[in-house]
């Protein structure tokens, strides 16, 4: 934290320390993003909240939610000949499989079985490695509304080449938001930092139904120490006045219209539809599919795969992971029995220890949401 934002900082917690003064019961604020709970718990924001505050991760991790189902049929193409390019968070990313299984769990295993898997930073990346390197190929396109624009662009404009498909697994964040709110009405979150990210594509508007319909505040926030601690602030002022509203603390990058561009690109490319969300079940409206005229670009279709169905859908967590209750605010990483010792980073067992943005990756890199007792509790040293 540089010097000058250090003492901004410090500025602010006081504000919030007095703010947060008469306000009734326990506050929990829901930040969204896996970016904002990084900057949460690398700059240990946690450790400056005055004893009424609580910060809580929400479902802003889109590895962490990706479906099993997909990363089976990842490692089915894989190892059926098939190149899979892959990003390296969903690499280890565990499908169906239990821990210990003979069979492979994540790419990492089907590439050790011979496979040929590419990490990638990008759908370019990959695309350009194919033209180098020419043979079928499938690209695993996971993420919400800031990376699904990349994938629509290449669909619309006609850059795969030919023998090169996508798995498409991009969601929503709006319809996960209000399914929180819905699924878990007495979930006590009293107030939501927004994504930065997301809502340079979205919006801040796409917001504007949670103060409106919940009447909890909710403010888009930047991913500075600085950012998050105004939006803390401008959240307990809303409180205290007693008047929920929407504010865009991030207008160096958000508008209120967001990125109308790439809205359309998205529209022309996917509809909406039902989709599935990892340990959650199917969110309404809350995924994006190939319009039927780019079906040519399914590898799902193409292949021949079956789609997973509401219906149909089981839970896909390994047995004790308490991803689920992580991913919608219910849990900390550290209320898991798991946490640091059957799950690390390295060898994760469950998904949200997968990611950079998981909350439980996070905590375990950085320490206990930035709170040194929540470390000693997890290690069982108290």
């Amino acid at each position: 934290m540089a010097g000058n934002d250090r003492a901004l900082v410090m500025k602010l917690r006081d504000l919030i320390n007095k703010t947060a003064e008469g306000l009734e019961g326990t506050v929990k604020i829901m930040d969204f993003c896996g970016t904002h709970e990084h900057s949460i718990v690398y700059n240990g924001i946690r450790s400056l909240m005055p004893g009424n505050v609580e910060l809580v991760a929400g479902p802003g991790c889109p590895v962490c939610i990706t479906p099993a189902h997909y990363v089976d049929a990842m490692i089915k193409l894989a190892l059926d000949g098939v190149r899979a390019y892959t990003y390296g968070d969903t690499y280890l990313l565990p499908g169906s499989e239990p821990p210990g299984s003979s069979k492979p769990r994540t790419l990492a295993d089907a590439k050790a079985l011979g496979a040929d898997v590419v990490v990638v930073y990008s759908l370019l990346e990959a695309i350009k490695h194919y033209k180098r390197d020419p043979k079928e190929s499938v690209f695993l396109a996971v993420g919400f509304e800031t990376t699904a624009p990349s994938t629509a662009s290449a669909v619309v404009n006609k850059l795969l080449p030919e023998g090169f498909t996508l798995i498409n697994v991009h969601r929503l964040t709006p319809p996960i938001m209000r399914y929180t709110f819905e699924k878990h009405r007495n979930a006590p979150i009293r107030g939501v930092i927004a994504p930065g990210h997301v809502s340079t594509i979205v919006g801040a508007r796409a917001w504007e139904f949670i103060p409106r319909e919940y009447g909890i505040p909710t403010v888009v926030a930047g991913f500075e120490a600085s950012d998050v601690m105004q939006a803390i602030l401008y959240i307990l002022l809303m409180l205290k006045a007693g008047k929920p509203k929407l504010v865009n603390q991030y207008r160096r990058a958000v508008t209120w219209e967001g990125n109308v561009r790439a809205q359309k690109l998205l529209d022309e490319c996917c509809e909406v539809v039902d989709a599935s969300w990892r340990g959650l079940g199917f969110v309404p409206n809350s995924g994006l599919a190939f319009r039927e005229r780019y079906r040519w670009a399914d590898a799902i279709y193409q292949y021949g795969l079956k789609e997973v169905s509401e219906r149909e859908w089981k839970y896909d967590l390994p047995p004790g992971c308490r991803c689920a209750e992580v991913t919608l605010g219910l849990a900390k990483p550290t209320d898991c029995p798991l946490f640091l010792k059957v799950c690390k980073p390295g060898v994760p067992y469950g998904p949200c220890m997968v990611s950079s943005e998981g909350a439980c990756h996070i905590w375990a890199r950085f320490g206990g949401g930035g709170l040194v007792e929540e470390v000693v509790a997890s290690l069982g040293l108290e």
